[in-house]
């Protein structure tokens, strides 16, 4: 970490932060983990050397991993959003996370096997939805209710008018 940033996302663990920080450096873009502070003397969720805090980037955005124990799982309320540019892009960070333990919800939305929630969101989404034209915007958001991972060409031809 620089140690110049006033804020920081921390995301609560139980016992996992650790492996959670080195998945997603293994994924994802300009993501990487700084550093690693075990506990100096014992906790109420763990022993003396136990790893307390991981300190990591997601994609430039700068966390605190911390191994807090069970008492509050993850939840919907908090995501990382992330914008994609392709169909494979999109493939590639949902088939990781879903593919490694996570699960698939719906919308673009999956949580990994720690519990955090992502939305993988194509950019065509996000522009189809922000559009002038408001019923080609409808389109694509009705064609995106009905999907897990978003597919693209769905997307664009739903927003065209066009039958999938």
């Amino acid at each position: 970490m620089t140690g110049e940033a006033k804020n920081r996302v921390c995301i609560w663990y139980d016992g996992t932060a650790e492996e959670a920080a080195n998945f997603y450096a293994s994924v994802f873009p300009d993501t990487s983990v700084q550093s690693i502070q075990r506990a100096p003397a014992d906790y109420p969720d763990g022993k003396q050397g136990n790893v307390l805090v991981v300190e990591f980037t997601v994609m430039g955005i700068e966390c605190i991993g911390l191994n807090g124990g069970d008492q509050f799982p993850q939840s919907e309320a908090f995501s990382f959003q992330v914008a994609t540019d392709t169909q494979e892009e999109t493939d590639r960070y949902w088939n990781a996370i879903v593919g490694n333990g996570g699960q698939e919800s719906m919308c673009g939305w999956c949580k990994d096997k720690w519990g955090l929630s992502w939305q993988i969101t194509p950019r065509a989404l996000t522009d189809a939805m922000s559009s002038p034209d408001r019923a080609a915007a409808r389109r694509a958001m009705e064609a995106m209710m009905t999907m897990r991972k978003i597919d693209v060409a769905k997307i664009e031809a739903a927003f065209a008018g066009e039958a999938a």
